[in-house]
């Protein structure tokens, strides 16, 4: 059930209505693009070799027998990929160093994870390339390894990088670390508000990295140039950072570098970061031919990025009547091999949709004997909210408050901040959690066995880079080409406020994602970004057409322009008997009087707004076996403005699919070497469709007051509250605090016990 409140239905005519996805046909035909499909003749075949081993230094790496290899055109070892010195502080929230890059690609000195990459080759088939894999000789000097990062910060923790000291840290660093920095956000006084506190909550929780489970694995085709340019076809979030990644890292000019976005097969986050693309460049150099890079789903596993896992540490008090007078929390997150977990975002979660006087918020970056994390949806949130929300909830039971209640009693309000200091603006927190505590689900009966959850969620979403090109075609039609790539229906958004702008048919509007050479940067289609900001360069842009054919209109009526306007797709005046010019007519036209008709925007966009998700889940516990089956799911969620409801309802079901399988299921689990053990779908146990129940969708809208059309982001918000959710009801359920996900059969059973 889709179910949509506040909002005008005949405000438009296309935003807000359900429309067939451009993309649609070719994807269930077949015939879209993805990064395997890409085939170049002449083509050479990549493979890597990995460490098996989680921590080891490399005494040395001997490649002549494979170079010597019938087949075998090129190997690659770290001496092809440039080494660059350590970013130097300020770091960013997102922290780019191409030191720590240059050594993930390709393994310098150390390996750090098993899987990390320490040779590659191109040969003519994958099964010469295979073979060559077999003959490089590695000699390594295994170390100690560590994977937890709790144990990782700890003052014994065999140590990864010998040259990286604690930023932040209070004493300051006097001996390396694998703690990179501390993050931490306050206010108030902690002391005086615990001490005010007539009840306190003190809990502990831990975490296990999970992947994205993005069903494509990472794919790309490289081609080199006799002229030195490269052209560079592999799927991305973000084939703009990409292409200044490659640049960088190997001293090449970015103008030379041209990076196409395939079709993405999922993402979540996971497809932002570097892997196999500056390996595949270096072997097409080398060879003069294309090469082509694809991921086995083992590979996938054991060295691309998953989400951080965590220990967190939460106290929480508050007065009887409910009102939460001080808030404490402390998260490790993993960073895996090198530095850069989401800590800014796990700090802004914890208490940011609570008004709050008193609390606190540090998050450690720790580096451990993983694969980097990369980006999953919402990073650094949904682990942070688990305590929190989990910590509420019990704070609830004791009080015998209802948990929406104690909510709505300490929810955040309009041009407050959050914890770490951005002022809201006009927010749904309220009407979101109303809509909650009046849904039918809240107040339904349990059966025997089930527990019911709830939890909130709270992500502020992106703005920053967008460029957009919008071209009107003699025949009416107008093409609008941006720079992110479509990961979750963005196309059909974009092609709707175009239409809606114009005031024509959506069958007029061909949406289409440009290379990098064709357009101006975009940012990755991340951070829940993409509807918003660049949906305000698509709106910019289609509004410089319409001025521009206003102008063309005036011309031939001899008119000032101020007395034409643009209504319902065509122009008008009301100062004369002139009859109206369609879009297509003075399409037609244009090329006649003053030349083609394009508009275009490239912006850095502000005023993003933070967004709210209310989850209620029930499951069922089998107390004999522990095993837990959801039962029932209602989400609600304030979208601001759903451009594209049925888009928005499919964001927010896949996220509470998604945060079953991190509650529930969904682990890396390494065995005493610091092997992965799990590589692959059969071992690794996502949800699937007899998994989950039927997912309801209640969709708020309060406009966002910085969109022309209410936009707030939908992508990430819906799975920040969901692990906790689940877990909630799963302790609801049996009457047993837990606090170590996943929330797996074993474990259950031993809390019963």
């Amino acid at each position: 059930m889709n179910e949509i409140t506040n909002r005008d239905k005949n405000n438009f005519k296309w935003v807000g209505k359900n429309t067939q996805r451009p993309d649609g046909p070719d994807k269930v035909t077949g015939r879209a693009r993805y990064g395997d499909d890409m085939i170049v003749p002449g083509m050479l075949h990549g493979k890597t070799l990995r460490s098996p081993h989680a921590h080891a230094k490399i005494i040395s790496i001997d490649t002549s027998e494979a170079e010597a290899l019938s087949g075998v055109k090129a190997v690659v070892t770290y001496k092809d990929i440039p080494d660059h010195p350590l970013l130097a502080p300020p770091y960013g929230p997102m922290i780019t160093d191409f030191h720590d890059i240059s050594r993930n690609i390709m393994a310098r000195d150390k390996v750090f994870y098993d899987g990390h990459p320490v040779a590659a080759v191109a040969a003519t088939s994958e099964r010469i390339a295979k073979a060559a894999l077999l003959l490089i000789r590695v000699e390594y000097e295994i170390l100690p390894h560590v994977l937890d990062p709790f144990e990782a910060a700890g003052a014994d923790a065999p140590i990864l990088h010998d040259y990286q000291y604690t930023l932040g840290s209070d004493p300051k660093s006097s001996k390396p670390s694998n703690v990179f920095r501390v993050a931490s956000s306050e206010r108030g006084d902690l002391s005086k508000g615990f001490a005010e506190a007539e009840i306190i909550v003190e809990r502990e929780f831990r975490s296990q990295p999970v992947h994205q489970g993005y069903i494509e694995p990472q794919a790309l085709v490289a081609t080199a140039a006799a002229d030195g340019s490269v052209d560079l076809w592999t799927t991305t979030q973000g084939h703009f950072v990409i292409r200044g990644y490659c640049a960088r890292l190997l001293n090449m000019d970015m103008s030379s570098i041209r990076v196409t976005a395939s079709e993405i097969g999922g993402g979540f986050g996971g497809k932002n970061n570097l892997y196999s693309e500056p390996v595949a460049i270096r072997l097409s150099q080398k060879t003069g031919r294309p090469v082509r890079f694809v991921m086995t789903r083992s590979e996938v596993f054991r060295a691309t990025g998953p989400a951080s896992g965590t220990y967190s540490h939460l106290r929480i008090g508050a007065k009887k009547d409910g009102t939460i007078v001080a808030a404490e929390a402390t998260i490790y997150n993993q960073a895996g091999a090198f530095k850069g977990s989401p800590v800014g975002r796990s700090v802004d979660t914890f208490f940011s949709a609570y008004s709050i006087k008193n609390a606190k918020a540090t998050a450690y970056d720790v580096c451990v004997n993983r694969p980097k994390v990369a980006a999953y949806r919402a990073p650094g949130a949904p682990m942070a909210a688990l305590g929190a929300e989990l910590a509420i909830n019990e704070l609830a039971a004791k009080l015998a408050i209802d948990p929406i209640e104690i909510r709505l009693k300490n929810a955040v309000q309009d041009h407050e901040q959050s914890l770490s200091g951005v002022k809201f603006g006009r927010i749904g927190l309220n009407e979101v959690l109303v809509k909650a505590r009046e849904h039918p689900h809240y107040s339904a009966a349990l059966a025997e066995n089930q527990g019911r959850g709830f939890a909130l969620g709270y992500w502020m979403h992106g703005g920053g880079l967008s460029s957009v090109n919008a071209n009107l075609l003699d025949d009416g039609t107008v093409t609008i080409a941006t720079g992110n790539p479509d990961i979750g229906g963005s196309r059909s958004s974009m092609r709707v406020m175009a239409a809606e702008e114009l005031g024509v048919d959506i069958s007029l509007i061909k949406t289409i994602i440009a290379d990098t050479a064709s357009i101006g940067y975009s940012h990755l289609t991340a951070g829940s970004r993409t509807t918003f900001a660049t949906g305000l360069a698509v709106i910019n842009s289609v509004r410089e057409i319409i001025d521009k054919l206003r102008q063309l209109a005036a011309t031939k009526w001899d008119v000032p322009v101020e007395n034409v306007a643009w209504e319902a797709g065509q122009a008008v005046c009301h100062h004369g008997d002139f009859q109206a010019l369609s879009l297509k007519q003075l399409a037609s036209l244009a090329p006649k009087v003053g030349g083609a008709i394009a508009g275009h925007s490239e912006i850095n966009a502000t005023g993003a707004g933070a967004a709210f998700s209310a989850h209620i889940v029930d499951v069922e516990v089998d107390k004999e076996t522990g095993f837990t089956t959801p039962k029932r799911y209602t989400i609600i969620q304030d979208a601001g403005r759903a451009i594209s409801p049925d888009y928005v309802e499919g964001q927010m079901q896949g996220a509470a699919v998604q945060g079953i399988g991190w509650a529930l299921n969904e682990e890396y689990i390494y065995d005493h070497n610091g092997c992965l053990q799990n590589a692959g779908f059969l071992d690794y146990r996502m949800p699937v469709a007899s998994d989950v129940p039927m997912i309801d969708t209640v969709i708020v809208e309060v406009p966002n007051p910085n969109h022309p059309y209410g936009v707030r982001g939908v992508g990430e918000p819906p799975l920040v509250p969901a692990p906790a959710a689940v877990a909630n009801a799963v302790e609801n359920a049996i009457g047993k605090r837990m606090g170590v996900l996943p929330l797996s059969p074993p474990k259950i059973l031993q809390a019963l016990k």
